[in-house]
């Protein structure tokens, strides 16, 4: 497990810290806190979720009469910032944070309230999952994932400090970055992916049976986020209205030039010129951004090969292939499941780096597993 244990000591937050809403986000913050043995007091307008946040360890219901030196907020975006000049008024000695998605319309309505912006800091851990609720909270949510902390312009120092411990204490990766540059980079990077994703698999609807029995793990893999909640990422797309339509301009571009190239190439033998080009461009384009995603220890993304084996849909095959790859002394670097319809195997693609392909796939071979070439 990453991340702080049982038994650690020391963690560079001082507590008593007070969480405002127990959906994924909060009680994720409030769960990992309480590795470190931290006071959190846990505050919800539904009765059910903070009882829940309790339940599943996240802290302790929160008191009138508790003074806490932190406050995270982890409220939907279109009420975050009511909720954050509540709290800083509410608790006049204590630094104030939220976790929403967009920072700039919070930061701007907070300021346009009044509120004391010296106490006030503006984050965004990079972390969540499909499903919500404290239920799917994780004390590792946040492990490994960029945290972006946002100065208001009037910030203290010890307060951007307090929060960036916060986030290293998750065993989050701090980052600093302005408003305005945080709202159009999550625009590209995840509020346009969410919304193709979901524009992808609505498609699926109407799809005949005989189409979505051959759905295959590219299909999944486009798809995944789609399941994602409605509601929440609506407030999303509406406090960050701006930066995604940009993105969705710039998009819907490049779809009519591909539109374009299409038309083009229906009917004769041999499509008209420069037709194929643009869709080898097309094609290539994506290539070059998916090598721009930074790889698992950041920077530039490495090129890796990938072997790939048929695992038994049966209890304890796909732990026998890991212990397998272990024993050859392969590091793996990923590793996909894909599973078709019907099909009581699935296939498992394992990410190496590509002097060890070949070797792995011999010694795997060697342990009478199927490697699918």
């Amino acid at each position: 497990m990453i991340g702080p244990q049982p038994g650690d000591e020391h963690a560079a937050t001082c507590g008593p810290v007070r969480v405002v809403g127990t959906g994924l986000l909060g009680a994720s913050v409030g769960l990992g806190l309480r590795r470190f043995g931290i006071d959190v007091g846990l505050a919800d307008p539904s009765p059910t979720a903070v009882a829940l946040a309790r339940d599943v360890g996240a802290g302790r219901l929160a008191c009138d009469d508790d003074e806490p030196t932190l406050v995270v907020v982890a409220a939907p975006p279109d009420v975050t910032a009511g909720v954050v000049v509540a709290e800083l008024a509410a608790h006049p000695s204590a630094i104030v944070t939220d976790v929403a998605s967009v920072k700039g319309t919070v930061l701007a309505d907070v300021r346009a309230a009044g509120a004391d912006l010296t106490r006030y800091v503006g984050s965004h851990p990079m972390a969540g999952r499909e499903r919500s609720g404290p239920a799917a909270a994780l004390p590792d949510l946040f492990a490994g994932r960029p945290w972006v902390i946002v100065n208001s312009g009037a910030t203290r120092p010890e307060a951007v400090l307090a929060v960036r411990n916060l986030a290293v204490d998750l065993g989050a990766v701090p980052l600093a970055m302005d408003a305005t540059t945080h709202d159009h980079a999550v625009a590209t990077v995840s509020h346009l992916p969410q919304l193709v994703a979901s524009l992808v698999a609505a498609r699926l609807r109407d799809a005949p049976p005989q189409a979505l029995e051959l759905a295959g793990q590219g299909l999944r893999d486009v798809t995944r986020i789609a399941a994602s909640d409605p509601q929440l990422w609506t407030a999303i797309f509406a406090a960050n209205a701006a930066a995604v339509r940009t993105e969705l301009a710039a998009l819907r571009g490049d779809l009519d030039v591909v539109l374009a190239a299409l038309g083009a190439a229906t009917g004769p033998a041999t499509p008209a010129d420069g037709v194929l080009a643009t869709l080898a461009r097309t094609m290539a384009a994506g290539n070059d951004g998916v090598a721009r995603v930074p790889g698992k220890h950041g920077g530039v993304s490495r090129t890796y090969a990938q072997v790939s084996v048929l695992v038994p849909d049966t209890p304890g095959s796909l732990a026998a292939l890991l212990a397998a790859i272990g024993e050859t002394g392969v590091n793996l670097e990923d590793l996909v499941i894909e599973h078709a319809a019907g099909r009581l195997a699935g296939i498992a693609h394992v990410s190496v780096v590509p002097e060890a392909a070949a070797h792995l796939e011999t010694e795997l071979t060697a342990r009478s597993w199927t490697v699918v070439r």
